[in-house]
């Protein structure tokens, strides 16, 4: 986790897994909206109240530059761009091991209440903790 301007921003390691290259050596695509998951779900665990349910209701994918093996370990931040009443969006950005940034999404999430399949209001708890990471710009 790392701190700019008083806002936090969680930041993981993620490994490029053997079955995750395509035959051009590049990982596919939907192993990176994979990557992307597996940041969100370290980021929730560590840090939104264990009875927080959550379900992602949009996500949008910006590929910049390809990830190969050789790109690992990778670095994804994970940061708040917005928190509304029931739903929040969260920016995933993933850096190669030199740095340079291979992709970005935004991903919107909502609150949700598994017994009714119903979104949720978010919680106070909830609201602090996000807005804790809100980025100072969506940029």
């Amino acid at each position: 986790m790392t701190e700019a301007d008083g806002k936090r921003v969680f930041t993981c390691s993620v490994e490029v897994r053997w079955g995750d290259s395509d035959r051009l050596g590049h990982v596919n695509n939907a192993k990176i909206v994979e990557y992307m998951q597996e940041a969100r779900i370290k980021f929730f665990r560590g840090h939104l109240p264990a009875r927080s349910a959550v379900a992602v209701r949009k996500m949008d994918v910006e590929f910049l530059r390809p990830i190969k093996d050789s790109s690992a370990p990778l670095a994804i931040e994970v940061s708040v761009l917005h928190v509304g009443t029931t739903s929040f969006t969260i920016r995933h950005t993933i850096a190669d091991k030199g740095g340079a940034v291979c992709a970005f999404g935004d991903a919107v999430l909502v609150g949700f209440d598994p017994a009714t399949d119903t979104a949720r209001r978010l919680g106070d708890d909830e609201r602090a903790v996000l807005d804790g990471f809100r980025a100072l710009t969506p940029g």
